[in-house]
């Protein structure tokens, strides 16, 4: 009997906020340990909390990203738990009023990114809807670090109180790769609009999975697991193929799912159990008594719609509609926002969007990855490799040069014609001159001049090779040819 998987996320995002969301703690990454708390975040008695205005805006932001209703009167609850990283024994959430409900997000229907195995395709892969249950804020528990050497674990509280929204999903999928898929979309989103780094090495985008399995044709689900703060999108595509794969053998052979809390374990690749799994009457939630009732105004959330850029997906339709491009172009170009504005002026200044999204996906990826910067990094001046792609269209430099050109502008942020005329990277026109060199070329190779003269016409890319070897690729190669031509048809 054949089975299917059936899982729902929640991906905890960390916003991207210079204080935490309820004191003036700033929440910058790798610190020293406990370099960032005060009394509110040490839970101290009669310290009071006071809410980040930003991260409610930043939370209503993605509410509207994700199609979300807005929720008009929300507030904040007290979910009641012990854990040694919790100092205030109790983490401020939102049950019963989050602030986003009923929302969804499309991704490709294959979870696989804009035919990625196939960059020449122009049809558009179809699209799967997962329904956003609900998105809400909270703030972040502390950090364990076990330290094996002294067999001890400390705690880090600087991560306390770092604002947090987290987004709950229907159970929609039914494989890794719609996960992953997801996950990436989602990604993406976060980054365009500016609320998050999405940085999973740092923590500041992680996913609980919660997955169960059932016979194909049955509509009832099954128990489920869910498996804790996923770090990685490899990870993530693991744990959902394991924990599937184990728990239909179980049913297959009788036995029955516990419903718990299960680990990943990266280097095992297996999943293991933690805890039974809570239930929300568990966590004894009651509304936060030091938090007053957020009332957000029609106002208020048409000023943060008209604030919202483009979404990555709409940018992507109007790349392929408009501009022409194929969707795997239009989904590399619209993954990352510093890419995507170099893009957008390149083929603003070249007129050529194609020619930009080549450039881009060849020359600049490869710099990219030869230097290992992160798209975000980038520093290059977003007029450069405009200007450097109309100097090559203009027959002003070679494609070459260009190259060089493009390394230069990346490394140095060298402003194209002011660093071709300091390096001389302009193309030779002089005919008297280029004609000088080739019949220099040409007396050097008689034996090829012969050959071509006898109908190996062939010959005469070796030929031109040599005369751009000659000028160092500095010579128009359309009057270099038109040249060689003339000089070969006129010799006996």
């Amino acid at each position: 009997m054949e089975f299917e998987t059936i899982v729902g996320l929640e991906v905890h995002v960390e916003l991207k906020t210079e204080s935490k969301i309820f004191c003036s703690c700033p929440t910058t990454f790798g610190a020293s340990p406990n370099a960032h708390i005060c009394e509110v975040c040490a839970g101290l008695p009669g310290a009071l909390p006071r809410l980040n205005r930003k991260v409610l805006d930043y939370a209503v932001m993605t509410s509207l990203a994700l199609n979300c209703e807005v929720t008009r009167r929300s507030r904040f609850d007290r979910k009641n738990y012990f854990y040694p990283d919790l100092p205030k024994g109790y983490q401020i959430s939102q049950l019963y009023a989050p602030i986003g409900r009923n929302g969804y997000l499309d991704i490709e229907a294959s979870g696989e990114k804009d035919n990625e195995t196939k960059p020449e395709t122009t049809k558009a892969p179809e699209k799967k809807r997962i329904r956003i249950h609900e998105l809400h804020m909270e703030d972040d528990a502390g950090k364990l670090i076990h330290d094996e050497t002294e067999n001890v674990t400390k705690i880090d509280f600087s991560r306390c109180g770092v604002p947090l929204l987290e987004i709950v999903t229907e159970p929609d999928f039914r494989s890794a790769e719609e996960v992953v898929s997801f996950l990436e979309t989602l990604r993406t989103m976060l980054k365009c609009i500016g609320v998050s780094d999405c940085k999973m090495q740092e923590g500041s985008l992680r996913a609980d999975v919660n997955l169960s399995v059932r016979a194909i044709g049955d509509t009832t689900l099954g128990t489920r697991t869910e498996m804790k703060n996923l770090s990685s999108f490899r990870a993530v595509a693991k744990a959902v193929e394991y924990e599937a794969k184990r728990q239909w053998e179980i049913l297959r052979d009788g036995g029955r799912i516990d419903r718990e809390t299960r680990r990943w374990d990266e280097e095992k690749e297996v999943s293991l159990p933690m805890r039974k799994k809570e239930d929300a009457a568990e966590y004894k939630y009651f509304p936060e008594p030091d938090l007053p009732v957020l009332l957000i105004t029609d106002e208020k959330i048409d000023e943060i719609r008209s604030d919202l850029p483009e979404l990555p997906q709409d940018r992507k339709r109007r790349y392929i509609e408009e501009l022409g491009l194929p969707p795997y172009d239009s989904g590399i170009l619209t993954e990352e926002k510093r890419i995507t504005v170099l893009f957008e002026r390149t083929a603003e200044i070249c007129g050529d969007p194609k020619e930009a999204s080549n450039w881009i996906m060849g020359e600049v990826s490869k710099l990219l990855n030869d230097t290992g910067t992160a798209p975000e990094d980038l520093q290059i001046r977003e007029d450069s490799l405009g200007e450097i792609i109309v100097l090559v269209k203009e027959g002003k430099i070679s494609r070459a040069s260009g190259k060089e050109l493009l390394k230069a502008a990346f490394l140095e942020n060298a402003v194209p014609e002011e660093y071709a005329e300091a390096h001389d990277l302009w193309l030779k026109t002089d005919t008297e001159e280029l004609g000088r060199i080739v019949d220099e070329v040409l007396s050097g190779n008689e034996k090829v001049v012969s050959e071509y003269r006898a109908g190996k016409t062939k010959s005469i890319q070796f030929l031109l090779g040599q005369v751009m070897r000659a000028t160092k690729g500095k010579a128009d190669p359309g009057v270099l040819r038109a040249l060689l031509m003339e000089k070969l048809g006129s010799q006996s």
